[in-house]
């Protein structure tokens, strides 16, 4: 984790404190079955809670540097915090992670981790959702260009762009939602998941209490392929920030200049241009995608371990559990606010659909004069020669528009009519579906 991209309640949920609390709930309340169950004295139970637990509330700097001690020399963090742990108890620490193996603590704990990172990432997604309606009705009837392969097409709005963002997280809040509950999973079964010194009745009481459900089958671990979805969906939702990123990205260019980043007073954006307005945060949201990303491979590759289990998927789960979630939360945010004070320029926008001559209509063009009778072969080849002689004379003196080199053209005059040629290219043809996109969006045609 960087701390120059990072907000402090995720990076709370990593911190060794919100862990060690972690394990030590789970502990206590495996103690609080076995108790119910008679397997270990009802008054052990309540004094491991009652003694635990205030000293874990209270816990600092002081006794994660304990526990890092003791593990220094037992090479194990599991036996550290139960060693450090039993200073705090006494002589009922004994009855603590009886026929409990490290795994059970581990990927419960993770469990519990990824479900809280989760619900702080739905916020984050509901507050961009609402930034990009917002904007999306804000600019619903904005003409500007349809660009495909970067070359303008037609027009569309504004607002349908970010309809279509909006559409896009939407879905991917759907997925996280899903995700999480696969994520959300128990395992209290002992060493390679027989339960043999654990009732599962200890499982399900625990998982009950921690919001989970028992794993089914969880040998020694939680199937990894729960946690490769888990990653797989943020990176999926860090390529959604990826895309809008990127379209402001080209709006904000010079030649384009039809949207830009908020620039605030005082800002400078060159240390040796000071004219520069760069879009920094979008490319700066471009670099966070990709780190998120990257944790979706190594979360694929953990899927696969030896047999009932081993340890190579821990190291990689230590690193990217805490890097993807805290980063995505910052970019979530970041984004938030980027589309909330993103600077529109309709003028610009209709310069730009303008600045072809009226090539952009050619495809109304062509269906007009496929209505007055010409056949489709014979249209787009009329329509393409005037739209290119339109195209490759642009800026040159004597050019004619779009419409003027049609009405010359001796294949258009007299079979079609100029009211109807004139029609084909009013942009208000390409709003007449915009309520219909909405509805479809939103569920209000608004």
């Amino acid at each position: 984790m960087i701390p120059r991209y990072a907000r402090p309640a995720m990076v709370a949920i990593w911190a060794p404190e919100n862990r060690y609390r972690i394990w030590f709930r789970i502990e206590s309340l495996a103690a609080d079955a076995m108790a119910e169950l008679g397997e270990i004295p009802p008054e052990a139970a309540r004094i491991i809670r009652e003694r635990g637990a205030p000293a874990l509330a209270a816990m600092g700097q002081a006794d994660v540097d304990r526990i890092d001690e003791i593990e220094r020399e037992t090479r194990h963090d599991v036996i550290a915090f139960l060693t450090w742990l039993a200073e705090k108890i006494g002589p009922d620490s004994r009855f603590v992670h009886l026929g409990m193996t490290s795994s059970d603590v581990l990927d419960t704990c993770l469990a519990v981790q990824l479900t809280q990172a989760a619900d702080i990432l739905l916020a984050d997604l509901d507050e961009l959702l609402a930034a990009l309606r917002r904007r999306a009705y804000e600019h619903k009837h904005t003409l500007t260009i349809g660009r495909s392969h970067g070359i303008h097409a037609e027009p569309t709005t504004f607002g349908i762009k970010l309809a279509g963002h909006y559409a896009e997280f939407a879905r991917n809040r759907s997925r996280l939602v899903a995700a999480r509950a696969e994520i959300a999973t128990c395992a209290i079964s002992g060493a390679v998941g027989t339960y043999a010194h654990a009732d599962p009745r200890i499982e399900a009481h625990v998982a009950a209490a921690l919001g989970l459900i028992p794993e089914p089958v969880s040998t020694q671990v939680i199937p990894r392929d729960r946690h490769a979805a888990f990653f797989c969906t943020l990176a999926v939702i860090a390529s959604g920030i990826e895309r809008l990123a990127t379209e402001i990205r080209h709006l904000q260019r010079s030649e384009v200049r039809e949207a830009e980043e908020y620039f605030h007073p005082g800002q400078k954006g060159s240390s040796a241009m000071p004219h520069k307005r760069n879009p920094v945060l979008s490319e700066n949201l471009t670099g966070l995608a990709r780190l998120v990303r990257a944790a979706a491979a190594p979360a694929l590759e953990n899927v696969t371990l030896w047999h009932e289990r081993d340890i190579s998927h821990s190291s990689v789960e230590r690193g990217i559990a805490p890097d993807a979630t805290v980063t995505l939360d910052f970019a979530l945010a970041r984004l938030t606010g980027l589309v909330d004070k993103l600077l529109v320029y309709p003028d610009r926008m209709l310069a730009n659909l303008e600045s072809l001559g009226g090539v952009v209509h050619s495809g109304e063009v062509l269906l007009a004069l496929a209505r007055a009778g010409i056949s489709r072969e014979d249209a787009y080849r009329i329509v393409q020669r005037n739209a290119m002689a339109t195209w490759t004379t642009l800026g040159q003196p004597g050019n004619r528009s779009f419409a003027d080199n049609l009405a010359a053209d001796p294949d258009v005059a007299g079979r079609v009519p100029p009211a109807l040629l004139a029609a084909s290219m009013d942009p208000a043809l390409h709003l007449r579906h915009v309520d219909h996109i909405f509805h479809s969006v939103f569920g209000t045609a608004g």
